[in-house]
């Protein structure tokens, strides 16, 4: 059969019941544990795994962690709320912005924003961080761009310097890792585990913090592309805003997106082009299903093996040393 978009089509209801046996197996014979909590952010990778956890413990036996702070979009907790409700699951809200001030996390951050912009003010202006949206034409390196937009509307782009791209991500990642051990004061409170919510683009490409979001007592969609993230969703019934959503990476105080923020593709191209380097697909047979060229299929291939070989270091276990 000639290669194309069915590679990616699950049998979404064999997945699922497998995914939910692996859960329970792990998690009530293995770990010991009475039930879940998720950390639910209003995006279609925690919605999905929240689902999955209900099917595996019921909802009585799932909790639902909302963990906004300043920075994040309130619509992110409404879609979070109904979905919860849908389902059933008890949702609070643990507010972390009081806790990231005090560790000093805006400042930082603000700090290393104003050495690239002298007049950025927090408090009007919005930044977010951007790659290249030229993957397929030129194959550009990953090198990251801080744009500020004002209050008049008009943005500002500048190349970051190595220690200002640093301090701002070193910075921003206190939010995932805050994320996480708020997310174990409910589980260790409850005897329940933390369910992962790291898909496989995020996991082989490096998109996770290491000892925040990448962090979890089981990863149950790590081995599923985004596209395949979709199908379960639509199965287990994800309300449909969420699914309509763009992923965001909800990290800055301007809206970003992941494919402007990290992936530099659309998820649908991404996904057929990683699953052909995967497979040892020819570059040709990927392009033809895609209408694309195959140079551009190999920019994609670069690319992606570039991000897995740089970002090692973070799905790298403690060394133990004997």
């Amino acid at each position: 059969m000639q290669f194309g978009t069915h590679v990616l089509q699950l049998d979404v209801e064999a997945e699922t019941n497998h995914i939910v046996t692996v859960m329970r197996q792990v998690i009530q014979q293995d770990f010991r544990r009475r039930g879940a909590v998720v950390g639910l952010s209003g995006g279609i990778d925690s919605a999905t795994v929240l689902g999955l956890a209900v099917r595996a413990f019921g909802a009585e036996r799932v909790l639902a962690v909302m963990m906004p702070e300043k920075a994040s979009s309130p619509v992110s907790e409404q879609y979070a709320l109904q979905l919860a409700e849908k389902y059933g699951v008890t949702a609070i809200k643990e507010d972390l912005t009081a806790g990231l001030a005090g560790l000093s996390c805006y400042a930082r951050q603000d700090e290393a924003v104003r050495s690239v912009f002298s007049d950025y003010n927090p408090a009007v202006d919005k930044i977010k961080l951007v790659l290249p949206g030229d993957l397929l034409e030129r194959g550009s390196l990953n090198v990251y761009s801080l744009s500020l937009t004002g209050a008049d509307g008009v943005e500002r782009r500048r190349v970051l310097p190595v220690a200002a791209y640093l301090q701002i991500v070193a910075a921003s990642n206190m939010k995932q890792r805050s994320r996480m051990l708020m997310l174990y004061y409910h589980a260790e409170q409850r005897n329940y585990a933390v369910i992962g919510t790291a898909n496989r683009n995020e996991h082989a490409q490096g998109f996770f913090v290491k000892y925040g979001d990448g962090g979890a007592d089981i990863q149950p969609i790590q081995h599923l592309y985004k596209t395949q993230i979709y199908q379960l969703a639509d199965y287990l019934g994800v309300t449909q805003e969420i699914i309509d959503r763009t992923p965001t990476t909800d990290t800055y105080s301007a809206e970003c997106s992941q494919e402007e923020f990290y992936f530099r593709l659309p998820f649908e191209q991404m996904d057929l082009i990683w699953y052909g380097l995967d497979h040892d697909i020819p570059a040709v047979d990927v392009a033809v299903a895609l209408q694309i060229s195959p140079q551009q299929v190999e920019h994609v291939y670069r690319d992606l093996a570039q991000k897995n070989r740089s970002t090692e270091y973070l799905r790298a276990k403690p060394i133990m040393v004997r």
